[in-house]
Parts: C-alpha cells; sequence; structure tokens
C-alpha cells in the first residue's frame, strides 16, 4: 500500500482519495444495497485466511447487524469510479475502562487482491481514525494473524504498534456451551 495517498472528506462521510496511481478511490459508509458485496468480501477474507469452512454467515445477519433497529455493527467500504465495491472494513465500538471512553475495534479489513496496493486500505483505514478523531475515542484496535506478513508489514508501515503483550483468548462451541449452561 501506498503512504503518500492524498485523503479529503466529502459530504456525508465520503472520502475522496487520489492515490499516486491516478485511480480514484471512494471511502463512504456502508448502504443497504451493499450487503451482498460486503458478504462476498467477508467469505473472500475466509478464503484468504484460509479458514472458508468455517464461514457461516448469511446475507441477512449481514443486514440486520448493519441496518436492524440496533445496529451492533459499521462499516465502510472502498469503491472504484464504476460503483464497484472492492474493499470493506467493519467495525464496532469498544471501550477502555482505563481510557474511559469509546474506541473502535475493527474486525475485518479486506481489500481484493487485485486492487491492493492502489491505497484502498489505507484509505479505509483512515476513514476509522477520522471517526475515532471526530468522535474523540482514543484507540482503532484490530487484529492480524502471526502468519500475515504482508499485513503486518503495512500496519507498522502507518505507525501501528503490536500489542505483543497480550494473549486473545475464545470460548466458542462445546466450551461456551459448557459454561454458559
Amino acid at each position: 500500500m501506498c503512504g503518500n495517498d492524498a485523503v479529503s472528506s466529502g459530504e456525508s462521510g465520503v472520502l475522496s482519495v487520489s492515490p499516486p496511481k491516478g485511480v480514484s478511490i471512494v471511502i463512504r459508509r456502508v448502504r443497504p444495497d451493499d450487503v451482498d458485496a460486503v458478504t462476498g468480501l467477508i467469505y473472500d477474507l475466509a478464503e484468504y485466511e484460509k479458514a472458508r469452512d468455517e464461514c457461516t454467515v448469511t446475507p441477512e445477519q449481514i443486514r440486520s447487524a448493519l441496518f436492524g433497529p440496533e445496529p451492533s455493527v459499521f462499516a465502510h467500504v472502498a469503491e472504484e469510479q464504476d460503483g464497484t465495491v472492492v474493499g470493506v472494513a467493519l467495525w464496532f465500538r469498544n471501550f477502555s475502562t482505563w481510557d474511559g471512553v469509546h474506541g473502535v475495534y475493527l474486525e475485518d479489513l479486506f481489500v481484493r487482491p487485485e486492487h491492493r496496493g492502489a491505497g484502498h486500505g489505507r484509505a479505509l483505514l483512515a476513514a476509522l481514525a477520522r471517526e475515532c478523531v471526530e468522535h474523540g475515542y482514543t484507540r482503532l484496535s484490530w487484529s492480524v494473524l502471526d502468519w500475515n506478513e504482508p499485513s503486518i508489514g503495512f500496519y507498522r508501515s502507518l505507525g501501528a504498534v503490536a500489542q505483543d503483550e497480550w494473549t486473545t483468548f475464545r470460548l466458542s462451541g462445546d466450551a461456551l456451551r459448557e459454561l454458559g449452561t
């Protein structure tokens, strides 16, 4: 990804990006008509992460999470000039008990491989950083697989710092059901 992308904010949360390659990128909040594209990108991400068989999300679930009566997740998309959605950042608010304010947790960031290197990922992260700044949130956090060196290098190039002293835990499946019953 390029580090010299020019990012400017437009009306209604739309960011216009002019990367060095001359490709025009638009970053905007997700709309209901993007649900199928976003679901497809989630499946593409699962394939990239070698876990396609674990991905079972449906467009209806994504629509409900993003646009239901109480949205639990938010998203920005990257689109080409022709309106094709080529990238997504799905996120939710978290809360820091130490700072006493919200932050953004980036659940998924994915740009189709053929569109990487043109600034889409950087522009999506810039949009989330802008969300943080505009709302007074103190952090933007995410996880990355240990083997995903291209992404780790990209994140470090932006100034992100690995939180190596933390270990992520997860309860799921039978262990979750056993504890919850």
